[in-house]
């Protein structure tokens, strides 16, 4: 294949990872202001109660990611991106069908299981991406995935809101024919990312989290690097997790509100990832980068974990998207770590990182949200789930701090 001919399908595919990141963000944001209402309206349980079943979903999701991870990035590393990328858009489609038809909270286990074993997007975009991009430009191109995401969560959470008035389960039907579609849509244009020098054989002994860990450990300056990964995506899944539980406990606000919130995080999110990260790793570098952004993160948890007033908390969301150039940042130092023939194994593991993160933050906050707003409770805090993304936000800078310092794990 000629220069001119690579550059084309290079941007084919950029432009089929972008438009498929922004559409999974517009669904999960559709749904994120109905789901408190629809696990309230199926078991008829208080908000607290709901909270706690929220975690379990969570938790579902998460344990079914952790497993299937490793397994989906190495076969993308055997037969391509293209495959594996289209079969986790299917599993995210039927994931939000099977929720919109839930007649019981069963169906929403089995919906959210669904969508951590397959449907899992962010994984095979990023080894695309990874794929297309030169090692000086993946901290750009991973803000692009991460702006497109922004943009996605623009439109999702508003058109949740609104959507909701017309039945709970609406939302969760658009999400899921927006996902289909897409799926369909990529048939046809998605063309494979990865060189054929670049696959290798399956390995079940790399297809597993421990496996992966133990094959990536081959490469000593990748660990550190995972540890801040783990730590920065346990405290910004406290977003996920707990905001529109804690948005209802602490402000009072409906599905609309809660919708317009998470609208203006993603339209400060996308204008950060898509002009912002690409200067300031040009400037900083990767390290400092994210280091500034975990800076202004500790802020914004302690002063969202005692706000009173849902005014100035809306207000404040225009400025969260700041925290965006974190994660593209990590990723970036990560990628460049990893051979080209073991970006999927990575992004698999990365999988099972974000599982046990999303795991562990729907047991933690989830679960001190529904304890400090149950009758139990010994004071009422509802944001006891911002003081614990504090402590894992502060852990994570003091890890990537050390990682810096320590030569043998890192240069520059």
């Amino acid at each position: 294949m000629n220069k001119p001919e690579t550059e084309n399908k290079n941007k084919l595919a950029r432009l089929f990872i972008l438009l498929t990141v922004f559409i999974y963000s517009m669904g999960f944001g559709i749904i994120m202001p109905a789901l408190p209402q629809l696990i309230i309206e199926l078991e008829n349980i208080s908000l607290s109660e709901a909270t706690f079943h929220a975690a379990w979903l969570g938790a579902a999701y998460a344990i079914a990611q952790f497993l299937m991870g490793p397994l989906m990035g190495n076969l993308g590393d055997r037969f391509g991106r293209r495959p594996i990328f289209l079969f986790s858009l299917f599993g995210f489609g039927i994931d939000f069908l099977l929720m919109g038809l839930a007649p019981n909270i069963i169906w929403l286990f089995i919906g959210r299981a669904i969508a951590g074993g397959l449907g899992a997007i962010f994984g095979p975009a990023n080894a695309a991406m990874a794929d297309i991009s030169s090692d000086k430009d993946r901290a750009k191109s991973f803000g692009l995935i991460g702006a497109a995401f922004g943009i996605g969560f623009i439109m999702g959470p508003a058109m949740g809101g609104f959507l909701a008035d017309w039945g709970t389960r609406i939302p969760f039907f658009v999400a899921g024919a927006l996902a289909l579609a897409n799926a369909i849509f990529g048939y046809f244009i998605f063309p494979e990312t990865m060189k054929q020098g670049d696959k290798r054989d399956f390995d079940w002994k790399r297809s597993n989290p421990l496996g992966a860990l133990i094959s990536l450990s081959k490469t000593p300056s990748l660990l550190p690097i995972a540890a801040v990964y783990f730590l920065w995506l346990t405290a910004t899944n406290v977003y996920p997790a707990s905001w529109a539980f804690f948005a209802i406990a602490q402000f009072g606000w409906d599905s609309k509100t809660i919708g317009l919130s998470l609208t203006m995080v993603g339209a400060s999110m996308a204008l950060v990832q898509g002009f912002v990260i690409g200067p300031m790793v040009a400037k900083f570098g990767e390290r400092r980068t994210a280091q500034y952004g975990m800076c202004f993160a500790g802020l914004s948890f302690i002063t969202l974990a005692f706000m009173q007033n849902g005014n100035i908390a809306l207000a404040l969301c225009g400025l969260m998207g700041l925290q965006g150039i974190i994660m593209p940042s990590i990723s970036a130092m990560m990628s460049q770590r990893t051979p080209s023939s073991a970006q999927g194994e990575l992004q698999g593991f990365n999988g099972s990182l974000s599982a046990l993160s999303f795991l562990l933050a729907q047991l933690v906050y989830n679960g001190s949200l529904s304890y400090f707003t149950s009758a139990n409770a010994p004071i009422k805090f509802a944001g006891a789930p911002f003081i614990l993304a504090l402590f894992f936000t502060i852990s994570a800078f003091v890890t990537l701090y050390f990682v810096a310092k320590n030569k043998k794990h890192i240069s520059y």
